[in-house]
C-alpha cells in the first residue's frame, strides 16, 4: 500500500468532535446551488462573467446526468482547469490569502489552488456528488524541486477507498497512489477535520477552517 493511502485511511477519524463546536460550519446537507439567485448575483457582474457562470452551471447539470461518477469528477476538473488561470492571491487579490467563490474565481478568470479546489467541491456537489465524498485536502507538493503548500480536491468512492484527486498542476484525474509528489497533511469538508502527517505552511488547521467557514457563508449569500 502507498504511503498516500496509509496515510489518507488515517484521515477517517475526525480529529476532535468539539472541532465541529467551534468551526460552526459543518452539516449533513448536501451542497447545491439556487441557480435563480446565482444567476441574479451574476447579472451584477460583466457580461464576461455571466457567461462563465452560466456554463458552469450547464456544465454542471451535464456532469450531474452522466451515471458514472467519474466521468462527473472528469467533466468538473476540465472545466475549472482550462478555464482558470493559476495565479497567486497577491497578483489576483492584492492579499496573502484569500479565498474565492466560484464566481468570484470566474469573475477574475484567474485563481489559486484553493480556489479551484473551492470550485470543483462546489460544482461536484450541485451535479450529484455527496460531500461526504469530497475533502479538500492541504498536502505538501514537490513542484519544480522544492516542496510548497498546496491543496488538492480528494474523491473517496466509499470511505475507506483509496481517493481520486483533482489538481491543478496535474489536470488528469488520478489515484493517490499516483501522486508520489503529495504528501497529505489534512483534510476538511462540511462535515468534518482529518488530521494526516507532515508539516506544510498552510498553517494551523482551525484557522483553515474559519476562512473556510467565511467562504461558505459568503458563497451562499451568492446563492451556492
Amino acid at each position: 500500500m502507498s504511503r498516500f493511502v496509509t496515510r489518507t485511511l488515517n484521515w477517517a477519524r475526525p480529529v476532535l468532535a468539539v472541532l465541529a463546536c467551534v468551526a460552526g460550519l459543518w452539516t449533513a446537507a448536501a451542497w447545491g446551488w439556487d441557480k435563480d439567485k446565482l444567476s441574479e448575483t451574476a447579472s451584477r457582474y460583466p457580461p464576461k462573467t455571466q457567461a462563465a457562470v452560466k456554463a458552469m452551471i450547464q456544465m454542471a447539470e451535464r456532469a450531474a446526468t452522466l451515471p458514472d461518477e467519474r466521468e462527473r469528477l472528469a467533466m468538473v476538473n476540465d472545466f475549472f482547469n482550462k478555464r482558470v488561470a493559476f495565479k497567486d492571491d497577491m497578483e489576483v487579490w492584492s492579499q496573502i490569502d484569500y479565498w474565492a467563490t466560484p464566481l468570484e474565481m470566474l469573475d477574475k478568470g484567474a485563481g489559486d489552488c484553493e480556489d479551484y479546489a473551492i470550485g470543483k467541491y462546489m460544482s461536484l456537489q450541485a451535479a450529484g456528488v455527496p460531500s461526504a465524498k469530497l475533502r479538500m485536502v492541504y498536502v505538501r507538493a514537490q513542484f519544480q524541486g522544492r516542496p510548497q503548500a498546496h491543496m488538492v480536491l480528494a474523491y473517496y468512492a466509499q470511505p475507506e477507498s483509496e481517493p481520486l484527486i483533482l489538481d491543478n498542476i496535474n489536470p488528469e484525474v488520478r489515484p493517490a497512489s499516483q501522486r508520489s509528489d503529495l504528501t497529505p497533511v489534512f483534510s476538511f469538508n462540511g462535515e468534518g477535520l482529518w488530521t494526516g502527517v507532515g508539516a506544510t505552511s498552510a498553517g494551523n488547521p482551525l484557522v483553515r477552517l474559519s476562512i473556510w467557514r467565511d467562504l461558505l457563508a459568503k458563497a451562499k449569500a451568492e446563492g451556492f
